[in-house]
């Protein structure tokens, strides 16, 4: 592979980033909402897992009121 300099380089990338299709607004708002909307749900399936699993230690080690 030949070596490119600086220039070259930058020019390459350049008509790269033209090819980008890049989102709209209203897409990234969406795409947004929808990652917060999928960590709040990770987030509590996590929680009830974590307090499930905890009571069953606590029921087998005996362990708590």
């Amino acid at each position: 592979m030949a070596k490119t300099g600086p220039i070259q380089y930058l020019r390459e990338v350049r008509q790269e980033a033209a090819k980008v299709t890049w989102p709209s607004r209203k897409e990234t708002t969406i795409t947004t909402g929808m990652v917060f909307v999928m960590v709040i749900l990770a987030a509590l399936f996590f929680l009830a897992v974590d307090q499930l699993l905890a009571m069953g230690v606590r029921l087998l080690f005996g362990l708590g009121d």
